[in-house]
């Protein structure tokens, strides 16, 4: 029996229960609990310092998720045998709980805090991810941490046409939607998902059914706060003010930096330098010795920037750069851009720019998942690249970073729902996208340079998809909004939502919201999905005039790849004893040959650089896994000589006896120099034993038959 443990249970729809636990583990994190369900369980802690950093005016979150491999009875591979960094799924699940918490703590709320998540023990019908954003919102509920939640998080999909709430793996295999949504009582907070082109009211309805499965969810975490008697939070003091300070800055900048956003100018470091300007000027006009705090200064120009900016949105419904509320930037591409790529692309869309590429590859290039919950390998991946130069920033390359991993993560689901299926398509498919200019919406650009990338390799994808970054401007005590279309990176700073929109010409496929403000309601997400989806149609027809659908031929310097099937029993044939039959295919013709056995037969996969390697190999492979038929005419190879006939190879690992009597029609009395070893002959397939198995060949029914001549005496 565990000590002092208090424990919440919910019940979902379908009668499985997930249970909150506080009190036995890690008691000294200051909140700490264990969420379970089925076999599964989830430690979750939170850790943060009293006070804030000095200088530090925002909250200095860490999310980490973590599955340990002994949850599911495995040891970690690799030299170290033990769990290292965190893969890039646990990263994409840290990034969604990190997602779904940070807006609802305090505003002035400065010091460093840390959230973990470990999943202890699994269950194969338990997808973990799901109840992970629970599991952080039941830990603070549990602390004395100020919070404005609680919050949780579900997965919802549809399956058979019946939505339901954290599907097992199975149910999700078959689903046409799937969203993670995270939410408090009151609204939604983040959407993340991908889906089988689905219209945006069926989106809103998923969006809708999951939240009410959230509302539950935080009323019994309200229930765990009241029982272990952490309804008062602790009290703290993160920030300073200047009263005095702000009124005049306000006084003095709101209306330059109002008239500079006003000028609607489309650079963005043009409009930096202005700001930058009226700012520098306010500190000199202060003197060298004027007293006043510097972070203090520079946070409050944020404040009044970002004020007069909003206010000039909400007020002209125009842009900074000019546009309007739904106008999408001016879009250029190009592809084949990269010669001796299989495909690519350039996408350019106002001042951000995708180079993408795609890679076709054999089976060995498949990408090898070894985690502690989920294996296997993927035929499709994506990666992300953001250097520093693309914002004009000096940063070095130390690899990709969580937000590296969360857009080329997106920009994959959204993509992966129109190739096709696994079983129709023999390549590993590599898709790099390297942003090289960044201003807003470059995992959107990741997107429509990705369908062309794939387009111009010759991948026969469903359909072209596009994306777009939306954004919003509110006022919560007027009630005014502005929905943003193809948003600027200030806009997204400047910002109430970021809300990204993936789909085709037929529906959506892939989105990501994060919303910054308490409340969106549902008409004004529909609202905004409609205004998306003009907006993804406009740009469709935009890459459409560079190209409408994929290529009908591979680049020539692309490989070619085919597949066969054969009875399994004949997989040994083409393997050869020790590889060595296909070793020997693999070097006379330069294919690449991969075999295994798939549900009771031989699955092959040939890969070739050209036509002709693959036209060899296929022959090659063909020739043993043929059936001999009685009748066929083969070219064979002399093995043995024997006094009463030879033995031919006439397929490859197939000896038939071609007996003396079947050489010639002449009568020969013996075998010397009638034949040699190694010579290559023309023989029919005549019968086969039906006992011994044993085939019996004859050379001279494919000679012409000698005439009988009617003088006696004379031979024919």
């Amino acid at each position: 029996m565990l000590p002092n443990v208090v424990s919440k249970t919910i019940v979902l729809e379908d009668g499985r229960e997930i249970t909150i636990e506080t009190g036995a583990l890690a008691k000294q994190a200051d909140g700490s609990v264990v969420v379970k369900m089925g076999k599964a369980m989830l430690l979750a802690t939170i850790v943060t310092k009293n006070e804030a950093g000095e200088g530090v005016d925002f909250l200095p979150l860490s999310v980490d998720y973590q599955e340990k491999f002994a949850a599911s009875g495995k040891i970690p591979g690799g030299f170290l045998k033990r769990e290292g960094r965190l893969s890039d799924y646990e990263v994409l699940i840290s990034r969604l709980v990190d997602r779904a918490v940070r807006p609802l703590f305090p505003d002035d709320y400065h010091a460093d805090t840390n959230i973990s998540i470990t999943l202890m023990s699994s269950d194969e019908e338990v997808l973990p991810d799901a109840l992970a954003g629970l599991a952080a919102s039941a830990a603070i509920a549990v602390s004395d941490i100020p919070f404005n939640g609680p919050i949780s998080e579900v997965r919802v999909a549809k399956v058979d046409g019946r939505l339901i709430i954290n599907p097992k793996p199975q149910e999700l295999k078959l689903a046409t939607l799937e969203f993670m949504v995270a939410g408090s009582e009151e609204f939604i907070l983040m959407v993340e998902g991908e889906a089988d082109e689905i219209t945006e009211d069926e989106m809103v309805e998923a969006l809708e059914f999951a939240h009410q499965e959230v509302k539950r969810h935080c009323a019994i975490q309200k229930e765990l706060t009241l029982a272990v008697g952490k309804g008062q939070k602790r009290s703290y003091t993160h920030e300073t003010h200047d009263e005095g300070l702000l009124a005049r800055m306000k006084q003095e900048l709101y209306g330059p930096c109002y008239e500079v956003v006003s000028r609607q100018i489309a650079n963005k470091n043009e409009r930096s330098e202005l700001i930058k300007a009226i700012k520098q000027g306010f500190v000199e006009s202060l003197g060298e010795d004027h007293g006043f705090d510097k972070f203090l200064i520079d946070k409050y120009f944020g404040k009044i920037h970002k004020e007069a900016a909003r206010n000039f949105t909400l007020n002209e419904k125009k842009r900074l750069d000019g546009r309007n509320p739904n106008e999408i930037r001016p879009i250029w591409s190009v592809v084949d851009y990269l010669p001796s790529a299989h495909g690519s692309a350039v996408f350019t869309r106002g001042e951000t720019q995708s180079v993408t590429t795609c890679t076709l590859g054999t089976k060995l290039d498949e990408q090898m998942i070894d985690g502690a919950v989920h294996s296997g390998y993927n035929k499709f991946y994506l990666h992300y690249n953001f250097p520093g130069f693309s914002t004009g920033e000096v940063k070095p390359n130390r690899g990709p970073g969580r937000r590296e991993i969360g857009h080329g993560n997106l920009a994959m689901r959204a993509l992966r729902r129109v190739l096709p299926p696994d079983a129709e398509n023999p390549y590993t498919i590599r898709v790099v996208s390297d942003i090289l200019e960044s201003n807003g919406s470059s995992s959107m650009a990741t997107v429509c340079a990705g369908s062309l990338a794939l387009m111009d390799a010759g991948v026969p994808i469903k359909a072209p998809v596009t994306g777009i970054a939306m954004g919003m401007i509110s006022d919560s005590t007027t009630g005014n909004y502005t929905i943003l279309s193809d948003i600027l990176g200030d806009e997204d700073h400047l910002g109430d939502m970021d809300f990204k929109v993936t789909g085709t010409e037929k529906g959506i496929t892939a989105c990501q919201m994060d919303l910054k403000v308490e409340g969106l309601d549902y008409a004004v997400l529909k609202e905004a999905l409609y205004q998306a989806k003009d907006g993804r149609l406009h740009i469709l027809d935009e890459i459409r005039k560079t190209l409408s659908a994929p290529r009908a031929e591979y680049k020539p310097h692309a490989p070619r790849s085919q597949n066969m099937e054969i009875p399994k029993e004949l997989i040994g044939a083409v393997i050869g004893p020790g590889g060595k039959v296909i070793q020997e295919i693999q070097k006379d013709t330069g294919a690449t040959i991969i075999i295994e056995e798939v549900d009771n037969m031989g699955k092959i996969n040939i890969f070739a650089n050209n036509q002709t390697s693959m036209d060899g190999a296929i022959k090659r492979i063909k020739a043993i896994v043929a059936q001999p038929e009685i009748g066929e005419v083969y070219t064979g190879k002399v093995k043995n000589i024997m006094p009463f006939g030879a033995f031919v190879e006439f397929m490859p690992g197939k000896d038939g006896l071609l007996h003396i009597s079947e050489i010639k029609w002449e009568r020969l009395e013996s075998m010397d120099g009638v034949l040699e070893s190694g010579e290559e002959i023309t023989v029919k397939l005549i019968d086969v034993d039906k006992k011994t198995g044993k085939f019996k060949l004859s050379r001279k029914v494919l000679l012409p038959k000698p005439e009988k001549s009617d003088k006696p005496g004379q031979k024919s």
